[in-house]
């Protein structure tokens, strides 16, 4: 086998989806597998290993949602200990609160969604729509919200 042939083996680039990856696709019951770990077989018992590339992007859009997480609880942060000045001291915390809260559940939802995608992806089923999104959109529209009426009553 010559080092053009062993690299083409393990899924190029230029390889097409269906192609790349056929290594780990084509050991059978995923559960049985002893080669993966036991949290793997725990959180995806069922279906094959998906095309690596599809795995690596579900990764990097479950990363980017813990940005938008960390984002949040930063910011959160930053509300209590620097808008003194802005808020009175109850109305402050429980925006600070709320908007922590808001970067938990984002955490919370990019790490379930992760696993449906994930779990979809190795049966071969249709992909689960997002729950975060709405989440993330009524949480910056209240925030919003209230932030300009107490601009407005001050």
């Amino acid at each position: 086998m010559t080092h053009e042939t062993e690299a083409r083996s393990v899924g190029s680039p230029d390889d097409p989806p269906e192609n790349a990856g056929a290594q780990g696709a084509n050991r059978g019951g995923a559960a049985e597998d002893p080669d993966r770990g036991w949290l793997s077989r725990r959180l995806l018992p069922d279906g094959e290993d998906p095309d690596p590339r599809m795995t690596l992007a579900n990764e990097r859009t479950f990363l980017a949602w813990i940005r938008t997480a960390l984002a949040f609880l930063a910011g959160g942060i930053a509300l209590e200990a620097f808008a003194v000045d802005v808020f009175p001291s109850p109305i402050r915390t429980w925006l600070a609160i709320a908007v922590v809260c808001i970067g938990l559940l984002i955490a919370a939802g990019a790490a379930f969604h992760w696993l449906r995608i994930e779990r979809a992806m190795r049966i071969g089923g249709p992909l689960p729509l997002p729950a975060i999104v709405p989440l993330l959109g009524a949480g910056a529209t209240v925030a919003s919200f209230i932030t300009i009426v107490l601009f407005l009553v001050e």
